[in-house]
């Protein structure tokens, strides 16, 4: 309560920018379909933002009002760039927003879930191979599955699947046996990414395993181990796959060859200098200019529309949902759920990172999504499920705080006959 008039200000905040880029996009196009747009999109916001204050007065408001900041900032971005893909965005966002309310609840609920843990492994390698035998192949990487005409990245929800699997076991069981088993099954995950030729979902599942086994451990040879062993491992793709040789030598040196390997990183590298502090405002950059801008370059378009300054926002906004979940984690008593957390947190600020870093060539790109602001339906209803996923370890929690104050009710009743 005592940070009720923070929420508050920060949700005007959401609506007023909200409200002010898309009054330019209507004076820009001049079509009144935006007008409407703004609206639905305005209810279901104000509707998630409320609903899950009401239904759930236990989970942390700050994160959802940080992921509904996200999908506005998204919606906005995608909508200036493309309409189509702004109305197809909008839906899956909000058909995404409908099942993770009943997410907290079942997690509650499903306690028999934490000890699912190879059942969990089980799932995630069958799907992946599934993927590797059946997927379609995008930009050189196969990375989409196709059913009945649509398309979705089934390596994306195995990425919380991979999470349960590793928090399961870990939390049950931190023997050298045993973590020598989960590592084995966690770099088979990562070599069929490797095969798929998603080295960012890779790197992901590699980052999220060694700091789940860190926490879960507390053992520092452990993680140093990880942290060679997958040096070795970079260092070998490197050799094996000319697709990644291509992507280090464009980062080393894009000038070189702008016109081919380079294009993508100059024409980042170009918006994110030419928006300034300011920005030039919507429809005064061209973010049009970089292939496949709404995907894998949505932080430099934001950059330069709308300046480098609202962009560092956001991400000071990533780093404060990814705490946030950090200290939802260290509150539960509850090791798969303090696990649970802390993978999922790791999952999300990696993911934003390998994508803000190779936007703006800190690292190689990597072609991954900038959570629930880039285009990309998978992506962002995984990020929605993850986001309900920490809502249900907040009534976890809650129910934990709850049985000890009734057990210190009950021993001082004990005492008091005594």
């Amino acid at each position: 309560m005592r940070r009720g008039w923070i929420y508050g200000l920060q949700t005007i905040s959401l609506f007023v920018t909200q409200f002010a880029c898309f009054i330019q996009i209507i004076a820009q196009t001049g079509s009144k379909r935006y007008f409407f747009l703004l609206m639905i999109q305005t209810i279901v916001l104000i509707s998630t933002i409320s609903m899950f204050r009401m239904v759930y007065p236990d989970g942390n408001r700050l994160i959802i009002n940080n992921m509904c900041m996200f999908l506005m900032v998204g919606m906005i971005m995608i909508t200036r760039i493309s309409y189509g893909k702004g109305i197809r965005q909008f839906i899956i966002a909000s058909a995404s927003i409908v099942i993770a309310f009943l997410i907290p609840e079942l997690l509650f609920r499903f306690a028999f879930l934490e000890r699912m843990g190879w059942i969990f492994a089980g799932a995630g390698l069958l799907i992946l191979l599934i993927l590797l035998v059946y997927g379609s192949v995008t930009n050189g990487s196969k990375i989409n599955f196709r059913i009945a005409g649509l398309s979705f990245q089934p390596q994306e929800l195995v990425k919380i699947i991979f999470v349960f699997f590793v928090a399961s076991i870990l939390a049950e069981r931190k023997d050298f046996k045993s973590v020598v088993i989960v590592s084995v099954i966690a770099a088979v995950h990562v070599i069929i990414l490797v095969l798929l030729k998603d080295l960012g979902s890779a790197l992901i599942y590699f980052v999220v395993y060694l700091c789940v086994l860190f926490v879960a451990t507390n053992q520092p040879l452990y993680f140093g181990a990880g942290l060679c062993s997958g040096a070795v491992a970079s260092f070998v793709a490197y050799k094996l796959f000319p697709h990644v040789q291509q992507r280090v030598m464009a980062w080393k040196d894009p000038w070189t060859d702008i016109d081919s390997t380079g294009y993508q990183i100059t024409q980042s590298l170009f918006a994110i200098s030419g928006g300034g502090l300011w920005g030039l405002g919507l429809y005064g950059g061209t973010p049009s200019s970089i292939p496949f801008v709404e995907e894998d370059f949505m932080f430099a378009a934001i950059a330069e529309e709308l300046g480098i300054i609202f962009a560092s926002c956001l991400i000071a906004v990533c780093v404060s949902t990814f705490l946030m979940i950090l200290l939802e984690a260290y509150k539960i008593k509850n090791n798969f759920g303090r696990l649970l957390c802390v993978g999922l947190a790791v999952t999300y600020i990696f993911q934003v990172f390998l994508t803000v870093g190779g936007d703006s060539k800190f690292i190689p790109l990597t072609g991954v999504t900038l959570p629930l602001v880039s285009y990309g339906g998978t992506s962002v209803m995984v990020t929605i499920v993850m986001f309900a996923l920490v809502e249900g370890e907040c009534l976890v929690r809650s129910d934990e705080r709850y049985q000890a104050y009734l057990e210190k009710k009950r021993e001082k009743i004990n005492a008091g006959k005594k």
